[in-house]
Formats: C-alpha cells, structure tokens, sequence
C-alpha cells in the first residue's frame, strides 16, 4: 500500500490485472537480460520495498501541473541526460539542486507566478538507444542502456544486462531523494541565500545584460524584508522527483495501490513521461501510463501530427483531468515555428488544456569533426524562444522547460557567455550519454526565459 489508513480499501481485481495488460503488447527499448528468472526475481523483490515517493505527493504535484496548465504556475523541470550511480555524490546532488533553485528565483519573479521545481532525477538511471548495440574496432557489444541495465566501460562483462542492476539504482534514488528532502527543507533553500547566488552570477562582466534583472529581485528581497515577511516559510521548497518512464521491470514493482483511494501510483518518481521512441499508442507504455495516477507526460517531435496527438489526448487523459497530461515538445530550433502552432490550435478546438513544456535541448543535437556529441547553447535559446512565440500567436499558455542540465562546470554545450568552442569541449565532458548545460549555461537560460515571461 502507498499509504495507511484506518480503513484500507481492498485492491479491485480488475485494476490489478489492468496494471499487467502491458505485458501483451510489445514493449520497446526494453534490454535483453540474460537471465529472465533472474529478473523476475529481482522484480518481485522490488515489488515489496518501500515505495520512494507517496501518493499525495503526486496528488499534490497533479495540482500544481494544473495551474501551470492554466497559466497560473510555470514548470522547470532540470537534471541529467543519464544519472550514472557513482555520480550520486552528496556534493552533485547539491549542486543540481542549487542550479534548479537558482533559476527557480529568476524564474518566479520574471513570470510573477509560482515556479514548480522538478528534477530529472533519483530515477533517470534508463535509456532508449538507437541501436541495440555497439561497434567498435571490430568488436560489438550490447549498447549502453544507462546504469540501470548495464555498465558503460565498453567490456562485455559490463555491457552485458544485468538485473540486480535494478536494486542498485532503486537504493541509488532513494538515497538521492533523501538528500533532496534535506537539501529543499533543511535552510538550503532560503530565498536570501539562493538570490545570493544569483547575484555573484550576474555581477560577472559577461552576463552583465541579467544584472538589471538581478538588482530588480535584490531590491524585491530587501522590501519583502523591510515589510516582515516571514521568510522561515521562505526557507523551504517543494520539489518533485521525475524521470522517464522506460524500464518495465523496474516501474512495474514499484507501483503500489493507494490504501485510501484503491487506485494505482507508481511510487519510483512524482511525475514519469514517455518518450519518442516508446509512445506507440498500442504499445505497452502508453497502455501501462495510462492506467496510473500519476501525472504523466509526453515527448512530441516534429513530425507528431493532429492526429497522434489526439489519440495520445484520448489514451492518457479521457477523463480530462487538470495536471493530469503533459506534452514535452523537442521540435528542433529550426521546426518549432512551424510543426508547434497546429497542435496548440487543435488543442483549443478540442477543448483540452495540457501542461505545454519545452524541451530545446534533444532536437538540437549535433556531432562535432573531433566526435564529441554536443548542442549549441544558441539553438537551445532559439527554440525556447520560438516555443513562447507559437503559444503568443495561438492564445495557449507555455508551461515550463524541460532541460538536461548539470550544476558542475562541464564543458559539453558550445556557446554561452563562457563562449565556450569546439576545442573548449575537450576541457571536461563529462556525460556518459547527451550533453549538458553546465551551471552558468543554465542560469543564463534562466534569464532569458524569465524575460520571454515578462512579455506574456
């Protein structure tokens, strides 16, 4: 059960065999363990431990997604392309959490509204591949499906899947959410000190252009202060844990049937979404989410037409519940303008509200001479842009930005006040997958995202 109470509701047959309907259908991107036994073993053991997020948590999170649909909220959503276990260090996660609320300040005050704080993070530990496997130098071996499954070093005892990979990574996010809590609860998140921050960020001489905006919040604090705000209500933050919902034999365990309601949450993260290549409507992600009551969201390209989506509309959300879908757009900088404003129309025809969020970073990817996989910071400001635009002409709300980002100094984005060049990448890449904004990219966006909010 997600949560006790005095007089439990009894699980209904039906929702239970509903729950496992998924393993008819096909299911994508899933690895290929070696041992199934094994597998279903480690399954079954994740299916009795304690669940890493309860159910009015997500209920909570549902909420507040619905005012940012209604254009009350707004939504960031930050983290790693891929959490690796090694990389689960008290001093990353502080400082992921930091660069989440660093831009959060800026955010709140350029849009005027609450700013839902989210991390792609304590589950992101799975990832869909192109290929399911590897070549190199002759040799071929399974691909790299994130820590979860199996190792990166290119071996084959690393790459091969393994399952008890899966107990890692449920022990590695429940560790992560501990520090989150602490961190988000514990006076780490005083407004003061995370506005402090902030202006260390822009009394640097190459963001001058944000310190205006800074001095603007500056003297906002010290009215606040002068007036009595109660600023220990200040010290604390909700945030939200998410994570792509991709490892079946990982969500499927871990979702638990809430005592007060009957009803099925998946306790792994607050808030799941499915990506491009698992979203087939007959396919057993959509069917699997579409089951639970978590929010749940969705990664539309460029190519996703009228059509898709609406089915997608009458898949996840038939009952048009507020916070309920979200649609993570990843159009490209050079697309959104064009593939963006005909699905915001359709929506207006339909009726439905979705949460809108941004995605610039995944269709904006590009490979340099020298082989690094990287993203221009430009292209990322591009389509943000464009995303605000298609929602100005169309009369919908833009909800949020989704973005892979890292609150270490990294150098795997090209561009930025840091200007970092294609050499500059040599100096610290780091990801083991897609690449990053690093700290002072991500708060530079935040800027320039808190300025498209005060035009709307």
């Amino acid at each position: 059960m997600v949560e006790s109470s005095e007089q439990a509701i009894t699980a209904d047959p039906q929702v239970i065999a509903g729950l496992d309907h998924w393993r008819s259908l096909e299911a994508h991107q899933q690895p290929p363990w070696p041992d199934r036994d094994h597998a279903a073993s480690v399954s079954a053991e994740l299916a009795e431990v304690p669940p890493l997020v309860f159910a009015g948590e997500v209920d909570m999170l549902r909420e507040r997604l619905a005012r940012a649909a209604r254009g009350d909220a707004f939504l960031l959503q930050g983290g790693d392309c891929a959490e690796t276990f090694a990389g689960a260090t008290a001093e990353a996660i502080r400082n992921r959490v930091k660069t989440i609320l660093q831009m959060a300040v800026v955010l709140t005050y350029g849009a005027s509204m609450p700013v839902i704080k989210m991390g792609r993070m304590a589950g992101q530990f799975a990832k869909p591949r192109s290929s399911d496997h590897e070549t190199r130098d002759g040799v071929t071996l399974p691909a790299y499906r994130g820590d979860i499954v199996n190792g990166f070093d290119f071996t084959e005892e690393s790459r091969t899947p393994d399952p008890s990979r899966m107990l890692q990574g449920y022990h590695t996010a429940a560790s992560t959410l501990n520090l989150i809590r602490a961190f988000t609860q514990g006076g780490f998140a005083d407004l003061r000190m995370v506005h402090s921050w902030n202006r260390g960020f822009a009394e640097n001489p190459a963001n001058a252009r944000y310190e205006g905006l800074a001095k603007e919040i500056d003297r906002a604090i010290r009215f606040m202060e002068a007036a009595g705000a109660d600023f220990e209500e200040l010290k604390r933050v909700e945030f939200y844990a998410s994570h792509e919902g991709l490892l079946m034999d990982y969500e499927r365990p871990l979702t638990r049937i809430d005592s007060r309601t009957g009803l099925p949450y998946v306790t792994s993260g607050h808030f799941l979404w499915v990506g491009e290549r698992t979203r087939q409507l007959d396919g057993a992600h959509i069917d699997f989410f579409s089951r639970v009551r978590n929010p749940i969201g969705v990664k539309l390209g460029p190519t996703t037409d009228v059509s898709a989506m609406k089915a997608l509309i009458e898949k996840l959300d038939p009952e048009r519940e507020p916070g309920r879908l979200t649609f993570i757009t990843r159009m490209g900088a050079d697309k959104i303008r064009d593939a963006l404003p005909p699905l915001l129309e359709a929506t207006k025809e339909l009726e439905v509200q979705p949460l809108w969020v941004s995605d610039p970073m995944h269709g904006n990817g590009l490979t340099t001479q020298t082989g690094y996989k990287t993203r221009r910071f430009d292209d990322v400001v591009t389509e943000v842009t464009g995303f605000f635009e298609a929602h100005r002409s169309v009369g919908t709300h833009p909800g949020g930005i989704h973005v892979e980002l890292t609150g270490d100094d990294v150098t795997e984005c090209l561009g930025g006040s840091q200007k970092i060049d294609e050499l500059g990448l040599e100096t610290r890449y780091e990801s083991l997958c897609d690449p990053r904004l690093n700290h002072q990219q991500s708060l530079e966006l935040a800027f320039l995202v808190a300025e498209e909010l005060g035009r709307r």
